[in-house]
C-alpha cells in the first residue's frame, strides 16, 4: 500500500528480564511510563502523538465513509429518548435525553401528582469535560438527597456528591477516590461505600456521616487479600447492607442492619477456596446462592440467626445454569439460562405451588429484570430483545401472568425486522465440543461464501455475550454482511464450568473455539477466509492477538478494543493495579513456573513473529486503569517492526479516556462509525 502515509518506527531500547531461568527481552518497555498513571514521558507521549497522527491520516480518505456511517447510526437513535418511568415509594423516576444530548438528565416527579423535578443534570456537569461518567447514585430512603459519583477522565477513580433536592444545593460533603457503589443507612444519617486504594483495589467499606470530615469515617471492613476486593449493596427489603468480598472464584458474605451499620457484621460463612455465593433475604431467611457443590449453581436457605446452615431449596440442573436471585414479599424470582439462552421462573415462597416460567419466541434473544426497586412489587419490570428485535420493555403482572408492553425502541430512520433472520447455530470443535453461535442476516443473504461476516466474541471472565439488539450493526448487515457471536467458552454462556473449560490451563481452548467456529462458518458457505472481519475488547482484544498469531490468512480486518495483550508482562507484575486478583483466572507466573510457561505460549505480545498479518485497528486509552496503554502501543510497536505483510496497521490512543472509550452517546457512536469504515474499507465493501 505505497499511497499510504509512512508509519511511526518505535524506537527499541534493551530491556530483559529472567523468570524461572529463562531470560525475556522486551525491546519496547520503555513505553511503559515509571511516573504511572500520571504519564508524562515525553517520549511516550510524542510516540503515542505520531501513531494517532498516523490514524488521522490513513483515515482521513475514508471520512467520507465514516461520517456516511455516523450518520446513519445517528438517525437510528432516537435522540429525545427517555425510559419508562419507574414507581419506587412516593416518586416516579425516569431518564432522558434532550436533543444533541451527549448525556442524560435524571427526573422524578410525584405519584400522587405535581411537576417534574430534575434531580441530576449530567450535560451540565460534563459541561468543558473531555469525558464524563456518573457512577453510584443513589436517592436517600427519604427521597431528600442524592448522593452520586463522577469520573472526569476515565481513572475510574470517582468522587462522591451529596444534593439536597428540595434546594438543589450541594453539602459540603465531597469524597475523592471512590470505587464502589452507595448505600445509605436506614435513617438516612450517612451512607456505606468503599475507597480506591493505590493499587486501585477497593479493600475497604466506610461509613460515611453526614456533615462530618471524611477523615472521620468509619472503616467497618477492611480486606487483607490483595487479590479480593470488596462491594457495597442492600437486599431487596432494605433491612440489610450486603458487604461482598471476593476474587474470580471465592466470595465472603457479611450482613449489617442498615438501622444499626456500627453492629457487629454478620458473617454468613467464611471464604472456602472455589466456592462462591450471593444473598437475598425474605424475613428471617437467608436465600443463598451458591455454586458449593455443582457449577450449574443451586438455591440454599437458612435462617439469619444461624446463617451457615444450610438447606436445599432449589438444586443444580444439569441444563439450567442459576445465574442470581431477587427476593420480593410474595415470591421471589430465579433468573439464568437454559442451554444457553435466558430464562426468568417465579417462585413462591409456599413451595407446592409451581413456579412459573415466562416464555419468550425466538430461537435465540436476551431477557432479563429490569428495574424492579420496591419489595412490593406486584407487576415486574422485564427487558428483552434479540438480534432482530429492538429492545423492548415489559410489564409482568405476576398474578394474573398477562404481559405488557412499555416501549420498543423507537428508529427515527425506520427498521423493518422482516428485512433479517436470526439463528442459533451449534458448531463442534475440534475436541468435539459443540459451541453456540448467534448469528443475524439479511434475509436474502446467499450460503455460496460470496459474503463478508463480521464475528465477534469475548471469552473470558465468566461473561456471556447476549445475542443483542445493535442499530449500529444494521450499517453492515444493510452492506450484505452476516453478522455473528461466537459463545466461545471462557464465557459462562453454558454455565460456570464453559467458563472454567476456558481458563488458566484451558485457555486455549477459547482461541481453539473461535478459530473452529470460523472455519466451519467457512465451510458452510457464509462467508469465505479473508472476508471475515472480527473484533473483541479487552479480554477480548486478547483473543484477537491469540487468533492473529495462530491464524491470520482466515481474517480480512481485525478489530482489537483496548487488547489486553501483554498478558506475561502484566501478570508478572503485582504492582499493577488489577494483577494480583487476576491470577485465579489466568494463573501467578511468579510463583509457579507452569502458569509462566503457559501464559508465555500465548500472550499475543510475546508471540509476534515474522509472517503477514491481516489489516489491524488497534484502540488504547491513556487513563485506562483495566488494560494499560502500553499494552496496545508495545503490541502495535512489535507488530510494525516484525511482520512482513504491508497490510495497514493503525493504533488510536484515546489521551483523554479509559478503558470505555469516549463517553458521550455521540462520540463513542463516532467512534464505532470509524471501526466499521476500517473493515468496509478492507474487505472491499464502501459504500
Amino acid at each position: 500500500m505505497t499511497d499510504l502515509p509512512q508509519p511511526p518506527v518505535a524506537a527499541t531500547r534493551p530491556h530483559q528480564f529472567t523468570a524461572h531461568g529463562v531470560t525475556i527481552s522486551d525491546p519496547y518497555a520503555w513505553l511503559k511510563d515509571p511516573n504511572y498513571p500520571t504519564v508524562t514521558d515525553q517520549d511516550v507521549l510524542a510516540y503515542l502523538a505520531a501513531e494517532n497522527a498516523y490514524f488521522e491520516a490513513v483515515m482521513a480518505p475514508h471520512k467520507p465513509l465514516t461520517d456516511r456511517l455516523y450518520e446513519e447510526m445517528k438517525g437510528r437513535i432516537k435522540e429525545d429518548d427517555s425510559s419508562v418511568p419507574q414507581k419506587d415509594g412516593d416518586w416516579l423516576y425516569w431518564t432522558a435525553f434532550e436533543t444533541g444530548g451527549q448525556y442524560r438528565k435524571w427526573w422524578r416527579k410525584p405519584v400522587s401528582g405535581g411537576p417534574d423535578e430534575l434531580l441530576l443534570d449530567e450535560p451540565a456537569l460534563a459541561e468543558g469535560k473531555e469525558y464524563f461518567r456518573l457512577g453510584a447514585f443513589s436517592v436517600s430512603n427519604d427521597g431528600k438527597l442524592l448522593a452520586y459519583a463522577i469520573d472526569d477522565n476515565g481513572s475510574e477513580r470517582f468522587t462522591i456528591r451529596v444534593k439536597d433536592l428540595a434546594t438543589g444545593e450541594h453539602l459540603s460533603d465531597t469524597i475523592p477516590g471512590m470505587l464502589s457503589e452507595i448505600v445509605w443507612t436506614a435513617d438516612d444519617s450517612g451512607f456505606l461505600y468503599g475507597l480506591a486504594n493505590e493499587q486501585w483495589r477497593t479493600d475497604n467499606a466506610r461509613l460515611h456521616r453526614l456533615g462530618t470530615p471524611i477523615e472521620d469515617d468509619i472503616a467497618l471492613f477492611k480486606e487483607a487479600d490483595e487479590g479480593f476486593r470488596v462491594g457495597v449493596s442492600e437486599t431487596s427489603d432494605r433491612h440489610w447492607i450486603v458487604i461482598a468480598t471476593g476474587d474470580h472464584v471465592t466470595s465472603e458474605v457479611y450482613l449489617l442492619p442498615a438501622a444499626d451499620p456500627l453492629a457487629k457484621p454478620l458473617l454468613v460463612a467464611p471464604r472456602k477456596t472455589g466456592r462462591e455465593y450471593d444473598v437475598e433475604t425474605h424475613g428471617q431467611t437467608l436465600y443463598i446462592h451458591t455454586n458449593d457443590i455443582d457449577p450449574m449453581w443451586r438455591l440454599a436457605t437458612a435462617p439469619i440467626a444461624d446463617p451457615g446452615e444450610w438447606t436445599e431449596l432449589i438444586a443444580p440442573s444439569e441444563h439450567f445454569y442459576m445465574t442470581g436471585i431477587e427476593c420480593y414479599r410474595d415470591y421471589f424470582v430465579v433468573e439464568g439460562r437454559e442451554d444457553g439462552l435466558d430464562q426468568i421462573a417465579i417462585h413462591r415462597y409456599d413451595p407446592s405451588i409451581a413456579p412459573q416460567r415466562i416464555v419468550f419466541p425466538e430461537p435465540s434473544y436476551a431477557a432479563g429484570l429490569g428495574d424492579n426497586p420496591e419489595y412490593e412489587q406486584a407487576v415486574l419490570r422485564l427487558g428483552y430483545e434479540s438480534m432482530v428485535t429492538p429492545g423492548t420493555v415489559y410489564d409482568y403482572d405476576v398474578a394474573t401472568g398477562e404481559m405488557t408492553t412499555l416501549k420498543v425502541q423507537e428508529i427515527p430512520s425506520g427498521y423493518d425486522a422482516e428485512q433479517y433472520a436470526t439463528e442459533r447455530l451449534k458448531i463442534r470443535v475440534r475436541d468435539g465440543t459443540e459451541v453456540p453461535v448467534s448469528i443475524v442476516y439479511p434475509r436474502d443473504f446467499p450460503r455460496d461464501g460470496s459474503r463478508p461476516l463480521f464475528l465477534y466474541a469475548y471469552g473470558a471472565y465468566g461473561y456471556a455475550i447476549p445475542p443483542n439488539f445493535s442499530t449500529g450493526r444494521l450499517s453492515l448487515l444493510d452492506r450484505g454482511f452476516a453478522y455473528a457471536i461466537a459463545h466461545i467458552r471462557g464465557g459462562d454462556d453454558l454455565g460456570q464450568q464453559w467458563y472454567h473449560d476456558g481458563k488458566l490451563e484451558k485457555r486455549s481452548n477459547t482461541f481453539n473455539d473461535f478459530v473452529d467456529v470460523a472455519k466451519a462458518l467457512v465451510a458452510d458457505g457464509w462467508t469465505a477466509e479473508g472476508k471475515i472481519a472480527i473484533a473483541g475488547r479487552s479480554a477480548g482484544g486478547e483473543l484477537m492477538g491469540a487468533v492473529v498469531n495462530s491464524n491470520p490468512d482466515l481474517w480480512g480486518a481485525v478489530i482489537a478494543d483496548v487488547p489486553f495483550v501483554d498478558v506475561l508482562n502484566t501478570m508478572m507484575d503485582e504492582s499493577l493495579p488489577l494483577t494480583p486478583g487476576e491470577w485465579p483466572e489466568w494463573g501467578n507466573p511468579i510463583e509457579e513456573k507452569a502458569a509462566f510457561e503457559l501464559i508465555r505460549s500465548y500472550s499475543p505480545y510475546d508471540n509476534v513473529k515474522e509472517q503477514g498479518y491481516p489489516p489491524m485497528f488497534i484502540s488504547g486509552g491513556l487513563n485506562d486503569p483495566r488494560v494499560t496503554y502500553w499494552e496496545p502501543a508495545k503490541w502495535a510497536a512489535k507488530l510494525r517492526a516484525t511482520k512482513t505483510d504491508d497490510n495497514v496497521l493503525l493504533l488510536k490512543t484515546n489521551m483523554g479516556a479509559g478503558h470505555g472509550g469516549k463517553s458521550g452517546r455521540f462520540d463513542s457512536l463516532y467512534e464505532a462509525a470509524e471501526e466499521h469504515a476500517f473493515a468496509l474499507w478492507q474487505l472491499g465493501v464502501e459504500g
